[in-house]
This record gives structure tokens, sequence and C-alpha cells, in this order.
């Protein structure tokens, strides 16, 4: 399994409108990944590691999938649509990481 992590950094007097992503942006991005995308997680950043830091990110969203590939088989035909949108939401560049996810017992 992989996880596609797309993280908002936060920068002073950026602009990122989480309603907006939660009811519009985030639904359509799993529609159009459809099953290739086996679970999502949104977060959204309230406080960063000390007391009264500011969250060093807006959002972090995460994609979990069965591979690359299927990620990418998804992705790619929609990264229009979904890069299209990011003005109504966001002036932020995101970070995109992709990682393997290992489990501990």
């Amino acid at each position: 399994m992989i996880k596609v992590s797309v993280l908002y950094p936060s920068k002073p007097g950026s602009r990122f409108d989480v309603d907006y992503y939660l009811t519009v942006h985030m639904p359509m991005a799993t529609r159009l990944l459809g099953a290739a995308v086996k679970d999502t997680s949104i977060e959204i950043g309230i406080g960063g590691g000390a007391p009264n830091e500011p969250a060093p990110y807006a959002a972090i969203v995460g994609f979990t999938c069965d591979s690359v590939d299927a990620f990418m088989a998804a992705f790619t035909p929609v990264v229009g649509q979904l890069q299209g949108d990011f003005p109504n939401y966001t002036d932020i560049q995101p970070v995109i990481q992709i990682s393997e996810i290992r489990r501990i017992s």
C-alpha cells in the first residue's frame, strides 16, 4: 500500500478556503479518482508543536492506494480538472509526497 500526501504549507498572507475544500474540491477529487483510492484522510491545521504556534500546514490530505501505478492511472486523466480547481480554494502551491505504508506491531 502507498499513501499520496498533498501538503499545503501555511504562509503568512496565504489563502485556504476550508469550507470549499471540504464541500466541493475533496468530493470532486474522490469521485474523479474513483476505486483507485482505498481511503482518504483530511487534516486541517490548527496549531504547531509549541503553545500558540501556528500550524505549519493549512491542510494535509492523504490518499491510500494499492500502488503508485494504480494512483497514477486514476490521477493522470483528471490532473487538469483537479489542478484547475486550486484557485477556487487556495493560492498555496501544494507539496506532494508518495510514501510506502509500513505497519508496526
